[in-house]
Order: structure tokens, then sequence, then C-alpha cells
């Protein structure tokens, strides 16, 4: 179930992509289509300069070469046009790359979590230590909710966000022992963690600039 829900948030999240770069691809093939239209006509003004050059006088040299000049502007705005599309297209991909990237570590961390608590009941089952409703409760229910979860409830503008991937607090934690931290807290499934590490911990931001000093 927790499988399908990850799968269904993340086709909902995609779900307006193709059409999204679709029309990136058909505005970068406009301008292509544009520029050579413009070269055409630099072509066409370079042959008649070149072939009346000695009957031309000065003041229509001089409006043909304008007239080049303004075309090759032109093309050069079209051409920076079609970097920028590139580049939100591409940036478009990466950002549900990253989402992906995200959510199957939380998912990863989902299945660890309840192989654990899974392992935990039998062992504890076994040896006859906790009854079911000893084990049912946990001091904190609020560790317990999962990613999943959090994806499915309302947002509240006022509620802080933490981490990398800019959510609500949820699950297990982590804190960044650089005081000047930024974000500060952090999910254990977004940084790669699955236990509370050793010593001081830093987050990959941190971490990065503390090598460059």
């Amino acid at each position: 179930m927790a499988a399908g829900m990850y799968l269904e948030h993340y086709l909902d999240s995609i779900e307006n992509l193709p059409f999204e770069l679709q029309r990136n691809f058909n505005l970068m093939r406009d301008l292509d289509q544009r520029t050579e239209d413009l070269k055409g006509q630099i072509d066409s003004l370079a042959k008649e300069y070149t072939a009346n050059a000695r009957t031309l006088s000065s003041e229509q040299k001089l409006s043909i070469l304008k007239q080049i000049q303004q075309s090759y502007s032109k093309c050069k705005e079209f051409g920076d046009d079609k970097v920028q599309l590139a580049m939100q297209t591409y940036e478009m991909v990466d950002k549900h790359i990253r989402r992906l990237d995200t959510d199957l570590a939380r998912f990863e961390a989902d299945l660890k979590e309840k192989q654990i608590e899974s392992t935990d009941y039998d062992s504890t089952s076994s040896k006859g230590k906790k009854g079911v409703g000893e084990f049912n409760s946990p001091s904190n229910n609020f560790g317990n909710v999962h990613p999943s979860d959090v994806l499915d409830m309302p947002v509240d503008p006022n509620e802080p966000t933490y981490c990398l991937c800019h959510q609500v607090s949820y699950g297990e934690m982590i804190g960044c022992d650089n005081t000047d931290c930024s974000i500060e807290w952090f999910h254990f499934a977004c940084v790669g963690l699955t236990t509370k590490p050793r010593g001081k911990w830093y987050c990959p931001r941190c971490s990065q600039d503390r090598k460059r000093k």
C-alpha cells in the first residue's frame, strides 16, 4: 500500500510534465525556424550587396549593412531564448528526478523501519515480555508518521519546514552541529541516515563548507 501511495503521488506530480516538455520543444523548434528564416534573409542581403556593390550609393550600402546587423542581432536573441528554454526544460526534468530520488529514499527508510518494527514485535512476542497493548502504545506517536502520510496532510502555511526537502517535521530527525546552519534539522531519509551517528554530525551543505575552509 505504501509503495502504491508513493507511486500515485509521483505520477500526480508528473501528470503535466509531458505537455510542458512538448510546449518547450515546440517553442524551441519555432525559434529554430525563425532563425533559419533570418539566415536566409541575411544571405539574400549579402548577395545583393556583393553583386551591386559598385552601383549602390553609400546610403544604400549603409541601409543593407544595417539590415544585416539587425538580422544578426535578432538571431542572437532567438539563440539566447532557446538556451533559456533548454535550461528551463533541464531544470524541470531534474526537479522531478530529485523528487523521485527523495521518494525512493523515504520509501526505503519506511521499509527498513517496518522491518525493524516487525523484528522487534516478533522477538518480544516470542519471549512474552510485552503485551499487545504495551507494544502498540509508543511514547512518541509523531515519530511514526510516514512520509506518504505527510504528503496527504493539508499544508499549514504557518507551520515551519525543515531539511533539504523543505517539508514539515516528521519521523526521525537529526540536527546539524553547525550553530550557523541555515536549515538546522533534517529527516533521516533525506540525508541517507538510518540510525543516529556517533559524535558530531554536519549536514551536506555545512560539510562542503567545512571542506572548503
